[in-house]
Order: structure tokens, then sequence, then C-alpha cells
């Protein structure tokens, strides 16, 4: 039996005055998230809020705890949330467009199951090594599998930021479902795109490597996209599978 050690924080970068990030952190449930919300006026908040409200509703009433059921209630909680933001919508015209990215983590034993949605990201760092989990659904991201972009134009492109999928938009919501094994030593790095869009790979790899406690990791994380501009809110969850004693 694995444990998870974890540490979360949202921070809301230097240039936007609210946050419209979300992120879950319950190590006790296994359950982590990730939700960056889109949609202005207040309605982002609004939208990352519902998916990790629901995401801790959906887990916190159901016991049973195979793969089977973790995979059914992952996507559930896209469902769910989703057709809650659609609602919202509907009922507050003011909010219209709000929607949000998001990661979905449950471990399980020596499994984990993954819902993702949008262009936030997991990682997994292994041995020394950083390894992106998640496929970002953005419009830059198809450019670059097209050979339109290299991935360096892409950092600075100006449609960077078009998402071609996120939780509360279409009645239809296509999501990502990953899952695979964890072993002890593995840290897995849920975080919005204020991190990725300021820091590079090979910087979140140097500081996952450092002798740092993971709180520590966490923070240094978000000090280094907000050196780097911190031009968006700024999301990091960091989990580590450890022994049980």
């Amino acid at each position: 039996m694995l444990k998870i050690g974890s540490y979360g924080k949202s921070d809301p970068g230097l240039k936007r005055t609210n946050n419209e990030d979300a992120f879950v952190v319950r190590p006790e449930m296994n359950l982590f998230a990730v939700a960056d919300g889109m949609g202005g006026a207040a309605a982002g908040e609004v939208a990352s809020q519902m998916f990790v409200e629901t995401s801790l509703e959906v887990f916190s009433t159901h016991s049973e705890r195979s793969e089977k059921k973790m995979l059914e209630l992952v996507q559930e909680v896209f469902r769910l949330a989703n057709e809650r933001i659609l609602q919202h919508a509907m009922e507050n015209p003011h909010h219209q467009g709000l929607g949000c990215t998001a990661e979905l983590m449950i471990f399980l034993d020596q499994n984990y199951v993954l819902g993702h949605v949008g262009d936030s990201r997991v990682y997994l760092f292994r041995r020394g090594q950083l390894r992106q989990l998640t496929r970002d659904h953005s419009l830059v991201q198809d450019q670059i599998e097209q050979g339109l972009l290299t991935p360096i134009e892409a950092r600075n492109h100006s449609l960077r930021n078009v998402i071609l999928r996120a939780v509360g938009i279409d009645e239809t919501l296509a999501l990502d479902l990953l899952r695979g094994k964890s072993f002890p030593g593995d840290v897995f790095l849920l975080c919005s795109d204020g991190l990725t869009d300021m820091v590079e790979d090979i910087s979140i790899q140097d500081v996952l490597l450092s002798p740092l406690h993971l709180g520590q990791k966490v923070e240094a994380l978000i000090d280094l996209a907000k050196s780097a501009g911190g031009k968006d809110n700024i999301t990091v969850v960091l989990c580590e599978v450890m022994e049980s004693q």
C-alpha cells in the first residue's frame, strides 16, 4: 500500500486582481485536482470552484475503491461539472461563456487514474526525469503536431491561449482519461498554465531535483513563474508517492 505526500498552493500572479484557479488536495481520499477558470467578470472563478466542489462531492459519497469504479467516478465528475456549469450559464446570462480547464487525479494502491480537459497539465517526475502526461487541448498544440509551429514559436504565439476543449462550454465533453502505475519516489505535478506559460520544463525539473521539501518546491515553482512575469494565476499541486510505514 502506497502513501501520498502532497502540497498545493494557488497564487494570483502579478497581473491579475482576482484568482480564477481552484484546487483540491485531499490526501486522505487520495484525491487531487486543479481547475483554471475562464470567462472573466468573476465567472471563471465560479466554474473552477464548481469543478472542485463536484470532485469532492462525487468522491466523498462513494466508498468503493476498485479501479473500474475510480474510472467511472472521474468521468462522472467531469460530466456533472460540465452539466452544472452549463446550467449556471443559462440561469446567469451575465456569466455566459464561463468554463474551466481541469485535471483530476485519484490514486488507488499502485495505480493512478487521471482525467484531463484543456491546457492545464499533469507531469510525472520519475528517476530524475520530468515527463508531461497530458496533451494540451489548444490551437497551438494542434499546429505543433501538424508541423506548422515549433514548440518555441508556440510559447510566444498570439493565439497560445486559445483552447479547444473546456468544462462547461459544450453539452458533449470529450475527456482524456489516463491511467498507469505509480512507484515510491514518483512525484506528480498538477498545474495551471500560469506555471507552464512562464517556466520551461527543464527549470521545473531542476526544482523537483532539488533537496527542498515538497512545500518548498511548490513555493519555488510559483516564485519562478512570478519572476518570469507572473502574467496569469499560478496553481501548483505536488503529489509524492511514498511507501506506507
